[in-house]
């Protein structure tokens, strides 16, 4: 299992070398609309899953790959196949990037932002995302399943704890699922917080990739519509991303390994796969075989077709 991505184009972060510190399946939620599936095995406890120079010295020789082929990269992002606060070398993991002079970004669910030492390790970030899909407990169990022993109340506290210590750029997200979180008192609630921490900027989401569920569907535009107008009367700076929007995805050097990380956990449109292989000069024959292999699957969802790795599969390319 290849450690680092991309860089994938990213529609928060530019250009993204994604860094995967977390094994498939592990993480604190089990999120309806996960792109990469369900859970496997939920998890609250923090231990090293790689080993701390193996992570390090993969995204150095990564981004030294990049930069003499001249690609860009605006973020080193710790966005992996569980939680990212799960690893607890995380702290450690940063401070050991940031000689390489690109800026460090953290994208987490927020569940575990009540213990100090996660926090402690996210401010040495530069950019930080954070979970906030409801303030209501059923809603929370009902979207995001968590681990049995986490508490909202406890994450929402972390959560502003967290924030009036951080001094880089502080993100919020929302993912919306039609019937479960899109109502307008949850939208309500969950705005009124958000404009309590002040983030830098808020982010409406919407499932756009296969989910862990097939019962999860869009909200309606009419619902889309409200959120959006109740987030941005109490909220600056307020963003809906309805749109995957990804295509130009970037090849170096061993295309069937690259592109298995990347799918590993961004699943992918046919279109932008095809753009993919025509940079790397290879053919479609190659994803036939991946598929007859049982590396790679093809689902669709919202009438699009999308590739994902199976990673029921245990095979490593």
């Amino acid at each position: 299992m290849s450690i680092v991505f991309g860089p994938i184009p990213s529609r928060r972060l530019g250009r993204s070398l994604g860094v995967n510190n977390i094994p498939p399946k592990i993480c604190s939620y089990s999120c309806v609309y996960c792109q990469v599936g369900l859970t496997d095995f939920l998890s609250i406890q923090r231990k090293e899953f790689y080993p701390l120079e193996e992570i390090v010295a993969e995204v150095s020789e990564r981004v030294s790959q990049l930069k003499n082929s001249g690609e860009k990269i605006d973020y080193i992002s710790f966005v992996p196949d569980g939680e990212p606060t799960l690893d607890i070398n995380l702290g450690k993991e940063i401070q050991l990037l940031k000689p390489l002079g690109i800026n460090i970004a953290v994208i987490t669910n927020s569940s575990l932002l009540w213990d100090k030492e996660v926090r402690e390790d996210l401010l040495l970030a530069d950019w930080v995302s954070v979970k906030i899909d409801t303030l209501d407990e059923k809603i929370w169990h009902k979207i995001n399943r968590p681990y049995g022993k986490l508490d909202v109340l406890k994450i929402l506290n972390g959560i502003k704890n967290f924030r009036h210590s951080f001094r880089g750029t502080f993100v919020t997200e929302t993912m919306l699922v039609n019937g479960i979180n899109d109502d307008k008192e949850s939208l309500v609630n969950t705005s009124k917080f958000i404009k309590e921490i002040n983030p830098d900027k808020t982010y409406i989401l919407v499932p756009t990739r296969p989910p862990a569920e097939g019962f999860v569907k869009t909200p309606s535009e009419e619902n889309l519509n409200m959120a959006y107008q109740i987030f941005n009367t109490e909220i600056n700076r307020v963003e809906l991303l309805t749109g995957s929007g990804e295509i130009d995805f970037t090849y170096s050097s061993d295309v069937e390994k690259e592109l298995v990380s990347i799918l590993a956990v961004h699943p992918m449109s046919l279109e932008a796969v095809d753009t993919f292989l025509r940079k790397a000069n290879e053919s479609w024959s190659l994803i036939e075989s991946l598929i007859h292999k049982n590396i790679l699957k093809e689902v669709e969802y919202s009438g699009y077709k999308f590739l994902v790795k199976n990673i029921k599969n245990k095979i490593d390319v």
